[in-house]
């Protein structure tokens, strides 16, 4: 998986989510830094490191996110053995990720380009 496809990846996630139970983690931690709870907008100004790359921005040098737990689904392809029938099976894997506010983000030079 190349660097982009990765940014995207974690894009899509962030946007598309449906776990909303690390938001109270959100707003305490980045209230905590000094963040106004009405400028915190989970899955609109608020992405991990990645999901920001992908949106032509970079998390400023020294900026400290929010640790928030939450769970990975992957996908692999398996082979039935009574078939032999290749078909994808999914798992999911506890992840934690970083978070950081549009706040602690400015405009990416390559994304400038």
């Amino acid at each position: 998986m190349t660097q982009v496809e990765i940014q995207h990846e974690a894009l899509n996630r962030a946007r598309n989510g449906q776990v909303v139970s690390n938001w109270p983690a959100i707003f305490a931690g980045l209230m905590a830094k000094g963040i106004p709870e009405p400028d915190i907008k989970p899955r609109e100004n608020v992405f991990t490191y990645q999901a920001w790359k992908a949106l032509g921005r970079q998390v400023r040098r020294g900026e400290h996110g929010v640790k928030v737990n939450t769970v990975r689904i992957f996908q692999k392809k398996v082979i039935d053995k009574a078939t032999g029938e290749e078909k994808e099976d999914s798992y999911s894997v506890p992840w934690s990720a970083t978070v950081f506010h549009i706040s602690q983000t400015e405009p990416d030079k390559e994304g400038e380009l």
